[in-house]
């Protein structure tokens, strides 16, 4: 046990959080379920590891809920919230962590409709089955956070914008949720060791993680960042409904 979380803190909750077969988002649902959460494990394409990693959890005690779905289409999601509707009838953790841009082939406004349109979509299709009490995390990278003030690298500029303006759109309906009593908090990290985006800019910009990690002083790895994450579920809400992890002092607050 990583004990992330205080035990049995989360106990008697349904978790779900999007793009969680691997990296960050493996990490959280497995910190929320070692806090006593059942949860709901979701991926795009990496079915095998999605249910290795529930069937882990469910040696924890813990129910854990398997659904394909790719985030960009509403049928795809407006069925997986059926599935957990049928498993759970409830919702208390959203995290919603998938995110992506990067990857070669894709239509060129993909960036756009994944961190912006399908997160708000996700979010719509949640609310029925969010109660009071009930917590949502959107994950983003300081890149993306603070794109309006401080240039990022710029392979990274249109994933970080597209973030940007999903984290926007999104805050947009924190009134309309507080009012249910739904908690939203919005965690950046900076740059992260060993996630995909990372490996990608690398790709493109040689060094590039290398001169961040030297500039920052340290730089979270994939476990440490998910840590934070999932802790967000159980803090209070910052007045400000965000959470910064790591340093910030080469980024301009707005």
């Amino acid at each position: 046990m990583t004990a992330v979380l205080p035990a049995g803190s989360l106990d008697g909750k349904v978790a779900l959080v999007t793009g969680s077969s691997r990296g960050i988002g493996a990490d959280t649902v497995r910190y929320l379920a070692e806090a006593g959460a059942d949860v709901v494990i979701n991926f795009r394409n990496k079915a095998p590891r999605a249910e290795k990693l529930a069937g882990e959890l469910r040696e924890l005690g813990r129910r854990a809920l398997v659904v394909g779905a790719d985030l960009t289409d509403p049928e795809s999601v407006a069925a997986m919230f059926d599935a957990v509707t049928n498993e759970y009838g409830r919702l208390d953790v959203l995290v919603l962590n998938a995110s992506g841009g990067m990857e070669s082939g894709m239509a060129e406004d993909y960036a756009l409709t994944l961190n912006r349109d399908a997160q708000l979509n996700v979010l719509r299709a949640a609310e029925p089955l969010l109660g009071e009490g009930a917590r949502v995390i959107f994950v983003t990278s300081h890149q993306a956070h603070f794109i309006r003030t401080t240039p990022t690298m710029p392979e990274y500029e249109p994933v970080a914008l597209s973030k940007r303006a999903g984290e926007d759109a999104l805050r947009e309906l924190i009134p309309g949720l507080a009012e249910k009593g739904i908690g939203f908090t919005v965690v950046s990290g900076d740059m992260i060791e060993g996630t995909i985006t990372a490996t990608l800019l690398e790709r493109a910009n040689p060094g590039a993680i290398a001169e961040r990690r030297e500039s920052a002083g340290k730089l979270y790895n994939v476990s440490e960042f998910a840590a934070e994450v999932a802790q967000a579920a159980v803090d209070p809400v910052p007045a400000d409904n965000t959470r910064l992890v790591g340093d910030v002092s080469a980024f301009v607050a707005e």
